[in-house]
């Protein structure tokens, strides 16, 4: 009884001391700072955004007009027609939609089953593969252009579709973010599918997957903008239309004598963001819900 009375008299100042903590953290004065704080970011993030897209209908003079014009006087379309027609845009559009759908597809497929062999299946040197993947991660993909480029080159693959797409196949980030994934699934369930005769691949499609969809839709757009924006290996494997994809696309939209005409780089650059953005606004519920999940797992 002694000890009860003993323990609630220190838990008290502490219980007291930790609410009035939380009531700090949460009265007004960190609600205002917040709400600052988010608008700034909010500004950051969407200012240049606001910038490249009133610019894209601006006339040429009125570009370099000062003080800087923030709502465009005579709203002009001439900027899509120019980036449209000067450039092979449509060629290089569709270069990025192959790229990127083989590229999404492969990282995707890869990332999944070897995530699962990882989690779920058990073979000598799993932990030490693992950690090689893990390895992988941390070295910036510009340390290795040079060794793949002089690769690429020697098969004779620069200007083609396999020049591009196979040295940027790797998908680490994915296999790390799905096999975190798998190994949250109940081991219970694991074991029961399998009594239940389940193998490998039935146990893969029709258990872990279904419960697995927010982690892999966010895992998938992140590879597809990924993908899509891609632009040092590109610039590198692609001479001209043929094979380049958008983001190669807009710099020959820049000239080299100082005098750019930003309106159609601006105008070429909101329509590379369009299906990016239009994906994300279809599913960014679904990738909200994958990247947070297990943040409120205890």
């Amino acid at each position: 009884m002694t000890d009860t009375i003993v323990d609630e008299g220190v838990d008290a100042p502490a219980k007291g001391a930790h609410q009035a903590e939380a009531a700090t953290f949460s009265g007004p004065v960190m609600r205002v700072v917040g709400y600052i704080a988010m608008v700034i970011v909010f500004l950051i993030v969407a200012l240049p955004l606001f910038w490249i897209v009133i610019t894209s209908f601006k006339q040429r003079q009125d570009i370099y007009t000062q003080p800087a014009q923030w709502w465009p006087k005579n709203p002009t379309t001439n900027g899509y027609h120019l980036a449209t027609t000067t450039i092979a845009f449509w060629d290089y559009f569709r270069n990025s939609i192959i790229i990127t759908a083989i590229l999404s597809v492969t990282k995707i497929v890869l990332g999944v089953i070897s995530a699962y062999a990882l989690s779920l299946l058990r073979f000598p040197g799993r932990t030490a593969l693992f950690l090689l993947i893990i390895a992988a991660l941390m070295v910036p993909n510009q340390i290795t252009v040079i060794s793949n480029y002089a690769l690429v080159s020697q098969l004779g693959w620069r200007n083609t579709y396999q020049g591009i797409i196979i040295p940027l196949a790797g998908v680490a980030f994915g296999t790390f973010l799905m096999r975190n994934q798998f190994l949250s699934v109940p081991s219970e369930i694991i074991e029961a599918a399998r009594l239940d005769g389940a193998g490998p691949l039935k146990l893969l499609w029709r258990v872990v997957l279904p419960m697995s969809w927010p982690t892999l839709i966010a895992f998938s757009i992140i590879t597809v903008v990924n993908e899509w924006n891609e632009y040092l290996w590109p610039f590198l494997m692609a001479d001209d239309q043929r094979v380049g994809t958008l983001p190669v696309g807009l710099t020959q939209l820049q000239q080299t004598d100082g005098i750019t005409n930003w309106g159609p780089v601006m105008a070429a650059t909101v329509l590379a963001m369009l299906p990016v953005l239009i994906l994300f606004l279809a599913l960014q519920r679904h990738m909200i819900k994958g990247l947070t999940a297990g943040a409120v797992k205890g």
